[in-house]
């Protein structure tokens, strides 16, 4: 579907061509973000970033979701789907057609109920009205649609903000300083390489997490693998399966989002045969398989390590005694 361009992670001759439509998408995004949302009557959690794909959105929300579950919060999950054929509201099963939904629904489909839809403040009312005490976007800092208790703008420490230009000149859907400015805090994960954090407001909490291998990649230490992935970064994949023992001796990166054709997999299937190695793949890609060759295939997943233990608990319980006060607030006072 999607692969970034190379020039996105530097500046020169291209990025500067392009610097006027840069402009255009910048103020057509700031003039959206002006629109009142819709007051949602549940505290709104949005987990989002300043670029396009691959920051880690998907996996900070997974592991948000998991700790409001943990505590017995009702949280539902709203998403638009991305790829998905359905572009109305849709409540999501974890058996629903990956080409219907989206893989990331189906990822958080599997720990708490989940809705994709275009429209956020639809999507919204839905998850409020089928009784969701907590609503937790993936994605969606750029959506006017549902006012927000609480954004987190989400940073991958490889790519950082690339060349920290506007679309298409760079991979920024706006300016840094206007989505930061609209977040509680920014979550980094991995080490920052790029300086991204220099270009945040000082006085910004920043988060710090890491990828790990989650416990079953133990099986993968010493083995032989033919490791292919359609995800944004696919070279973070390549880490953490090398951080988990295995040996690669084979890389197949396909655009993020890809939607796996027979015959590609047929040839991956035959590589790996061929070279006697083990294909593996992302948990995210995983969904994508059809069944058949989803049993053929290894997946690593990978766990979200927060450097700070306790700083998503203690950013999940502000957020929510915060909504509580306030609630009572306008009870007393409306």
């Amino acid at each position: 579907m999607w692969r970034a361009p190379a020039f996105w992670q530097h500046d020169g001759g291209l990025p500067r061509l392009l610097s006027p439509l840069s402009a255009v998408v910048t103020g057509a995004t700031a003039l959206r973000m002006r629109r009142d949302g819709w007051y949602c009557p549940i505290p709104v959690i949005c987990v989002g970033n300043a670029t396009v794909g691959g920051a880690g959105k998907t996996t900070v929300a997974l592991d948000l979701a998991q700790r409001l579950v943990g505590h017995g919060w009702a949280v539902h999950v709203l998403l638009r789907g991305y790829g998905a054929r359905t572009r109305g509201l849709r409540w999501v099963e974890p058996g629903d057609p990956v080409a219907e939904v989206g893989d990331e629904a189906l990822l958080h489909a599997a720990v708490a109920p989940t809705w994709t839809c275009a429209d956020r403040r639809l999507g919204a009312q839905a998850a409020v009205a089928a009784g969701a005490e907590v609503l937790l976007l993936d994605d969606g800092l750029q959506n006017p649609g549902v006012q927000k208790r609480c954004s987190l703008l989400v940073i991958d420490g490889a790519t950082g903000f690339g060349n920290a230009r506007v679309l298409p000149a760079g991979p920024l859907r706006e300016p840094i300083a206007a989505a930061a400015a609209r977040c509680e805090a920014a979550v980094l994960i991995g080490p920052d390489q790029t300086g991204a954090l220099e270009r945040l407001p000082a006085t910004m909490p920043v988060l710090r997490a890491r990828l790990m291998a989650a416990p079953d990649a133990a099986a993968l230490k010493g083995q032989r693998v033919l490791a292919f992935a359609g995800i944004a970064i696919p070279d973070k994949f390549f880490a953490s399966l090398t951080d988990a023992g295995a040996e690669i001796v084979r890389r197949i990166a396909f655009p993020d989002h890809h939607m796996f054709r027979p015959d590609e997999l047929t040839a991956v299937l035959s590589q790996a045969e061929q070279i006697h190695a083990l294909p593996v793949t992302t948990a995210k890609d995983a969904v994508r398989l059809p069944a058949d060759t989803r049993s053929r295939v290894s997946v690593l997943r990978v766990n979200l390590v927060w450097e700070d233990t306790m700083a998503p608990e203690r950013l999940l319980g502000d957020v929510i005694n915060g909504w509580a006060a306030e609630s009572r607030y306008r009870r007393t006072y409306s």
